[in-house]
């Protein structure tokens, strides 16, 4: 059991990052504000019933994130959907070059999201379902593993994997479509000629 008098000083540490977190589910600075006080209001009450030696910051993001469906998905009638079955498989690794573009120092995805401006890979990710955009920004943004994603969702493992993999394929895609309008793909490496 947590002593209350601790909590400031223990949680406070994080604001910032669950105010980003924040404001990549709400996509609006005032709306990210209101979520970061109410799971800091929420914590604060609930913090008697945290076990110290556990993780708080995935305790905190578990808070924040029940705090933002509950909030703000109830405003909508429906949750997003999308039709599971369109999700196309675009693999820069195979459209990129293979075998022979991983045996060098760099990959063709670093190739080209260092040509892609910050902007374009935030919008992106924004425009992705929220159940898929929460499950790619908490393991791959936050850095949390399936097990801690699977605890702050509140969902089994095996769907936070189907999660990852829907959203990072369709972030994949939409990046790809941008590379290609854009030129911003290496040309495909030719034979020499005799």
């Amino acid at each position: 059991m947590a002593d209350q008098a601790r909590f400031p000083e223990l949680a406070m540490p994080y604001m910032d990052a669950l105010y980003s977190a924040a404001l990549r589910m709400t996509r609006n600075p005032a709306d990210a504000e209101d979520l970061v006080q109410e799971t800091y209001l929420r914590a604060y009450r609930g913090f008697g019933g945290f076990k110290d030696g556990t993780n708080l910051k995935a305790w905190l993001y578990k808070i924040l994130t029940n705090t933002f469906i509950n909030t703000y998905r109830a405003r909508k009638r429906r949750p997003e959907e999308t039709d599971l079955d369109e999700a196309e498989d675009f693999s820069l690794y195979r459209r990129l070059g293979g075998l022979e573009a991983a045996a060098a120092d760099r990959t063709p995805e670093t190739e080209v999201l260092e040509a892609m401006p910050e902007a374009v890979v935030k919008d992106a990710l924004e425009s992705l379902p929220e159940q898929f955009r929460m499950a790619v920004l908490l393991a791959d943004v936050e850095g949390f593993s399936y097990k801690e994603i699977a605890e702050i969702m509140d969902v089994p493992i095996g769907t936070v994997m189907s999660r990852l993999h829907r959203g990072r394929k369709q972030l994949q895609s939409r990046l790809w479509q941008f590379a290609t309008e854009r030129g911003l793909l290496p040309e495909p490496a030719t034979a020499a000629g005799p």
